[in-house]
């Protein structure tokens, strides 16, 4: 077990709407979100990007110059701090996402490992949306590769179901990646894996011993036990906005800075301290 817990703040994702919930858009509006989170004891930023146009912040932006910016401010606001860069793109047209990456250079960034039919229904047996597919081929996860080793940045290996996390040891094994390895366990989308805590022993016996881990988990209340198995099991963890809304105990939150306070608290139950950035650094192996 790593004694200290590394916590990343996932600030505000691709798919919720500001009109609804209290998710940042703008840099000042990143960088006051990120400093909430960073005093909580966050040492990881991951970050999406969002139109900075009024009343376009629902929707995804690859501009270069939004990605500086907010990268920029966060710094800023958060001396020390380490940004994990988004990199998810449904459909061939990538080629922002890769620029980003390049021209940024943030010290990781997330690398989707596998394909998914992204999917979720209603309580009246409705999709909740158009059914999706979350394609990410061998040829696209290289050239996310190639973008990464080019801007030094390490790469967050995102497992939504369990063959995906058994494919990362195929990237090492076939020479596609040699650097530090990180899974990302993501559990609770509705067509991967449950947000279910007896899954993280089989999920530890498949990744490379060697890898660091931890745990996204999507869902309400029902995803604290699962952060808090995670912690006792070793794992670093990840909350923010992007993946939850509620606390352990139904408390629907404001802001990112709520959701790490809690998660701070699991890491302490389970006898660990929080690792600071500097440590998060030298853990991870950044380059940056």
């Amino acid at each position: 077990m790593s004694d200290k817990a590394v916590i990343t703040c996932a600030l505000n994702g691709v798919l919720t709407d500001p009109r609804q919930h209290h998710v940042p858009v703008t840099p000042e509006e990143m960088a006051r979100e990120a400093r909430r989170a960073f005093d909580a004891g966050a040492s990881i930023m991951h970050i999406h990007l969002r139109q900075q146009a009024p009343g376009k912040g629902h929707l995804p932006s690859w501009e270069v110059s939004v990605s500086r910016e907010i990268q920029q401010a966060i710094r800023e606001a958060c001396p020390g701090v380490v940004i994990n860069h988004t990199s998810g793109v449904s459909g061939p047209h990538y080629q922002g996402a890769l620029d980003c990456i390049r021209e940024t250079q943030p010290e990781i960034a997330a690398c989707n490992a596998g394909s998914l039919n992204y999917l979720k229904v209603k309580a009246d047996n409705n999709w909740a949306w158009p059914p999706m597919m979350f394609d990410n081929s061998v040829e696209k996860i290289s050239d996310y590769l190639a973008a990464m080793k080019d801007a030094g940045t390490i790469p967050e290996f995102e497992c939504f179901d369990v063959g995906i996390v058994r494919c990362v040891g195929m990237y090492r094994q076939t020479g596609m990646y040699s650097g530090p390895l990180e899974y990302n366990f993501v559990m609770g989308v509705a067509s991967g894996m449950p947000a279910d805590p007896e899954l993280l022993p089989i999920l530890l016996k498949l990744k490379l011993p060697e890898a660091h881990w931890q745990v996204t988990a999507i869902g309400r209340a029902e995803i604290w036990p699962l952060h808090q198995r995670c912690a006792e099991l070793g794992g670093h963890l990840r909350t923010g906005l992007e993946d939850a809304f509620y606390l352990g105990d139904g408390t629907k939150v404001t802001s990112n800075g709520q959701l790490i306070e809690a998660i701070a608290a699991c890491a302490r139950r389970a006898g660990r301290e929080i690792a600071s950035p500097a440590e998060a650094r030298q853990m991870f192996g950044t380059m940056n």
